[in-house]
């Protein structure tokens, strides 16, 4: 009876350890692979044409490959992207992983200054000097919550602006590409007379300069900070201090707004690129509305890299002219990052995704896959052929201007950032434009707008 008992009770024992053992591996598997169950979320602005979409597809199945993780990708346009992600910080109901082309100016910097971006210094100080400085800089921000700075973002790719023209058009109106001028005044006046002759040979519908005048495009404040740097004015010296006060200063914006609006009051840009979006320059100079224009990557050319004669012959990139004193114009970067958030659903499967994206091999192959709208963040990666084909007319120049660059001021003091997120530049020039103030007016309407920025900043700290 004792041997049944015995018999018994270890009986009831194992299956008691086995249902212990089963619950525990069950737990443990829970507990150690939380989000298994879940694929990391990314939101990233859609491409401008679908190599870019595919590239970064291919990344993402390359990460999968090798982790045996899943993502789930969603595409949204720039706009829609932004206002998602403010609207995910607001709620916190946030993706793993952020990309849009406004996230250095309109949302890192304030984002990681209140605590709301993870840092990833473990990722980028291992790699930080295959760096350029302006990438580096540009995600070294300050965490007012723990009051220190780090790094908050992977840096991925950079751009800068460059001028683009129709060879046939310019030849139509009897000039040559050894005729513009290389100097900054004459530059622009050049544009002015070659669209007076187009006009006198029945014309109507072509414009010489296609700047950008609408407060509702990036391409406005990249181009009015060049007209800025042109005539030397700096808001800000090295030490940070806001130097708007300044009489000179502000002789000098209202010079510059003078010189900008001028283009668009007579008549030599389009009447409707006071309304323009960042991809209206791009559709208004493939239509041949355009005899000339900035852009801030190399997207009008790449879009047409599948017929080479308008690509190799038509379309030319050309850098900007020297400056007013004939020094040469510095060439502004600014970096295109991505970011994930402390309170990310998934904080370890974005650090690996991240991780991934910032070794050399997969940025480069991302960026050629890309057809080279973007320039690397890598010097490096510059070296590769792909961006040093003298054969191609449009990558030797760019490539050369970014062996000779200098960061926007909004990378190099955060508060800057605002500026550039609130658009002040192009709400003075529809100020001007549109509702018709004088530049005078606008300007101090700019400065007492840059002033309340820095005060809130300030105020935080």
């Amino acid at each position: 009876m004792k041997k049944i008992l015995i018999l018994c009770l270890l009986f009831t024992l194992s299956l008691v350890l086995i249902t212990c053992s089963e619950q525990s591996k069950h737990l443990s598997q829970k507990i150690s692979t939380p989000s298994s169950q879940s694929s990391l979320t990314i939101w990233w602005t859609k491409g401008f044409y679908p190599e870019e979409d595919e590239a970064l597809q291919n990344v993402i199945k390359a990460w999968e490959q090798q982790t045996g993780l899943t993502a789930k990708l969603t595409l949204f346009s720039d706009d829609e992207n932004l206002k998602q992600t403010l609207n995910a910080l607001e709620t916190q109901n946030l993706p793993d992983i952020v990309y849009n082309r406004r996230l250095e100016f309109a949302v890192n910097p304030k984002a990681a200054w209140e605590g709301k971006v993870a840092e990833v210094s473990d990722i980028i100080e291992p790699i930080k000097t295959l760096y350029t400085p302006s990438a580096i800089q540009s995600v070294h921000l300050y965490n007012h919550q723990t009051k220190k700075l780090g790094y908050y973002g992977v840096p991925i790719q950079q751009q800068t602006l460059h001028i683009h023209y129709w060879r046939d058009l310019l030849e139509e109106a009897g000039f040559q590409a050894s005729d513009i001028p290389k100097d900054w005044n004459n530059f622009w006046a050049f544009w002015q007379q070659v669209q007076t002759k187009l006009r006198e040979q029945g014309k109507s519908d072509i414009y010489g300069i296609g700047l950008t005048f609408s407060s509702e495009s990036n391409d406005t404040f990249y181009e009015f900070e060049q007209t800025l740097a042109a005539s030397g004015i700096q808001l800000m010296n090295y030490q940070g201090q806001l130097l708007v006060n300044n009489p000179e200063i502000r002789q000098g914006i209202i010079n510059s707004l003078v010189w900008y609006t001028h283009f668009y009051q007579q008549g030599y840009a389009p009447p409707d690129s006071i309304d323009w979006l960042p991809e209206d320059n791009n559709i208004n100079f493939l239509n041949r509305r355009l005899l000339m224009t900035l852009n801030p990557t190399l997207s009008i050319p790449a879009s047409q890299k599948t017929d080479p004669e308008i690509y190799s012959q038509q379309i030319a990139t050309i850098p900007f002219p020297n400056l007013p004193n004939n020094q040469p114009m510095p060439n502004f970067v600014s970096i295109k990052q991505v970011i994930t958030f402390r309170n990310s659903p998934h904080p370890q499967e974005a650090k690996s995704f991240l991780s991934f994206l910032a070794k050399p091999e997969i940025l480069l192959n991302y960026l050629k896959g890309s057809a080279g709208r973007y320039f690397p963040v890598m010097p490096q990666l510059l070296s590769d052929p792909f961006w040093n084909n003298t054969n191609d007319p449009h990558l030797k120049v760019a490539a050369e201007q970014f062996r000779f660059v200098s960061p926007l001021s909004s990378i190099l003091f955060p508060p800057y950032s605002q500026i550039f997120a609130e658009n002040v530049w192009g709400k003075a020039i529809e100020q001007v434009i549109i509702e018709g103030l004088s530049p005078e007016v606008a300007t101090d309407a700019a400065i007492a707008e840059i002033q309340t920025i820095f005060a809130e900043w300030k105020n935080q700290e």
